[in-house]
């Protein structure tokens, strides 16, 4: 998410005013091209834009590529429940979790990001300030009942009409409070002035109270009051009856603001109720058109994506084509590589029949074809390699030799393969066992994600259903095949005998062909003879005596097209390699152990 996704560990940091994660980091494994597959990188999400750095330590050298993602489409992928994919316009991402959690986890993060950059968002809303006046704010008062619901008057306006009010509200608020603060100043001063004049008229006329005692009497006789009343607008100027007039329409401002948002929001509820219902019926159409449309769709999957299905279509060359199944192998054999020097090898040797022969599968509807196919292999697959056979070396190295032949059909390649072998100090039927046996097949063979017997049809015939690991850019393959061991007396006394384990594929009802694998079809043989060379002078006959000649024939029908170079060039690796690992585990399963003829 191919190699294995690595972990999507991630952090998240959150703004502490809105509660909402401003950045999520983490590592996911992202498809950057045939050759090298996935990889490993360390992604970022933030500010509605996803970046990746080739590891978190690389941050500081800058990202290696981003996306915006205000118009990205998220995918889940169909069968990988740990991958998705994000395309904008022509530009697509292949990622992969580490476990389905962890891709819901980056999805909902990614969707909650564009979420909150989009139209709507509480960000997005800037306030409108205003000076506006008794006059302004009157004056939106009286549009609101006849505009509140015409084109361009959305409850967006409405907000920013509320902003306005607030800021006019507050600083009426304000003028209030100065004006009651000065009226208060003012009572405090009069009230003091006031005791002291008549704690003076006490002094001078203890006794008596006069009702005139509040007034000043000037030289013609008249009285002037000692304390005038204050003006309306006498205390710092200002103008109280105008600032209530003021307030109050403030206040009906804002309660028929709020009316009109109430009143657009349950209009709005009822346009979007509208808007939902004719998008899931046009969300149904599309997903029946989607289905019908899935297969031809696969078959146009974006260059060079993990998607991508063999085909003589190709978009990719055979150089490329070979490349990348290199490249592919040769990751494969570095696992196995490592998982053989870890795994702890098993010293006793699996049991071995010691019978001279094996019985044949009675009457089974398939015994007359193993009997053809086990003549078949006697009858041609011994006989030499020159003459009119067109056989052509491709290998030597020691003692083996492979020989191929170039066949094509309808464009498929089917070339037989045929390989000769010597290896000493094993005989003809400790080769055919291991290679016959299911309990030890997965000890040498690298090639097989999974296997299990279909069908036992004897002690020495077996069905087997088996899948291949995936080669991209090439399908995977799976193969359905009769196994069955057998030991061939010969007829010369002069001539050793002959052990012959041959494969050929089969049907049954237990394994049909799926659409996940290419079904290929097989027919394979491993044909040994022992021979012995006499010990010096009276010694037993030991594994330095004996030598294992092996005949190994492969016909295989890939079952879909591959460019043919690539074909045979891979033949030319693998089976060279695989004759060479066999061999050497039998030798180290059976070295000091009996010698089994």
């Amino acid at each position: 998410m191919s190699e294995k996704s690595s972990s999507s560990g991630s952090d998240e940091d959150v703004d502490p005013e809105s509660g909402q994660p401003v950045e999520f980091g983490g590592v996911l494994s992202k498809w950057t091209n045939y050759i090298h597959g996935w990889q490993d990188r360390w992604v970022v999400l933030k500010n509605n834009t996803l970046s990746y750095y080739k590891s978190e330590d690389e941050r500081e050298y800058g990202c290696r590529g981003s996306l915006c993602l205000s118009k990205a489409v998220i995918t889940p992928h169909e069968f990988d429940e740990c991958r998705f994919d994000i395309s904008v316009n022509d530009s697509v991402w292949y990622l992969r979790a580490e476990d389905p959690e962890h891709r819901l986890q980056w999805i909902e993060s990614i969707e909650l990001h564009k979420a909150e950059s989009g139209y709507g968002s509480e960000t997005s809303l800037r306030r409108h300030g205003s000076m506006l006046s008794l006059t302004s704010a009157a004056s939106a008062l009286s549009a609101t009942s006849t505009s509140s619901f015409k084109k361009g008057h959305r409850l967006r306006e409405k907000l920013a009409e509320m902003e306005t009010f607030r800021d006019i509200l507050c600083r009426q608020v304000d003028t209030l409070q100065k004006y009651f603060d000065s009226c208060a100043d003012a009572v405090s001063k009069d009230e003091f002035q006031r005791d002291r004049v008549v704690e003076d008229d006490e002094d001078d006329f203890p006794t008596t109270a006069r009702p005139d005692a509040e007034y000043n009497h000037n030289n013609n006789g008249s009285k002037e009051k000692l304390f005038p009343p204050a003006s309306p607008k006498g205390i710092n100027g200002i103008d109280f009856k105008g600032e209530a007039i003021t307030f109050k329409a403030t206040t009906a401002g804002i309660l028929s603001t709020l009316s009109h948002c109430i009143e657009l929001m349950v209009k709005r509820e009822d346009s979007w109720q509208k808007r939902l219902d004719k998008e899931l019926e046009k969300r149904r159409r599309v997903e029946d058109a989607y289905k019908s449309a899935l297969h031809e769709l696969k078959k146009k999957s974006h260059y060079g994506g993990p998607d991508y299905e063999e085909g003589p279509n190709s978009l990719i060359n055979e150089d490329e084509f070979f490349d990348a199944v290199e490249a592919a192998l040769d990751r494969q054999d570095k696992i196995e590589e490592q998982s053989q020097s870890e795994k702890v090898r098993i010293t006793q040797s699996s049991s071995v029949s010691s019978g001279d022969t094996y019985s044949t599968i009675g009457t089974h509807r398939l015994a007359n074809k193993v009997e053809e196919m086990v003549q078949n292999h006697m009858t041609y697959s011994l006989q030499d390699v020159g003459g009119d056979a067109n056989w052509q070396l491709v290998i030597e190295e020691g003692e083996m030799k492979v020989y191929r032949r170039e066949v094509e059909e309808n464009g498929i390649v089917l070339d037989p393969l045929k390989a000769t072998h010597c290896v000493k100090g094993v005989t003809g039927h400790e080769v055919c066992h291991y290679f016959w046996d299911t309990d030890v097949r997965m000890d040498w063979e690298t090639t097989i994600e999974n296997f299990n017997t279909v069908e036992k049809l004897s002690d020495n015939a077996i069905i087997v259903y088996q899948t291949h690991k995936r080669v991209w850019p090439a399908s995977q393959r799976d193969v359905l095949y009769l196994s069955a061991i057998r030991k061939i007396m010969a007829t010369n006394e002069n001539d050793p005998d002959t052990w012959l384990v041959c494969n050929f594929s089969v049907d049954h009802n237990n394994a049909l062909p799926t659409n996940r694998c290419v079904r290929a079809k097989i027919n394979v043989a491993m044909i040994c003879q022992t021979l012995v060379s006499p010990p010096e002078g009276d010694k037993e006959i030991s594994r330095d005596n004996i030598l294992c000649k092996i005949t190994y024939v492969a016909n295989v029908n890939p079952g879909g097209w591959a460019p043919a170079s690539v074909l045979r060039a891979v033949a030319k690796r693998e089976y060279p390699k695989f004759l060479k690992r066999f061999t050497s585990y039998v030798q180290e399963k059976t070295a000091g152990k009996p010698i089994l003829f």
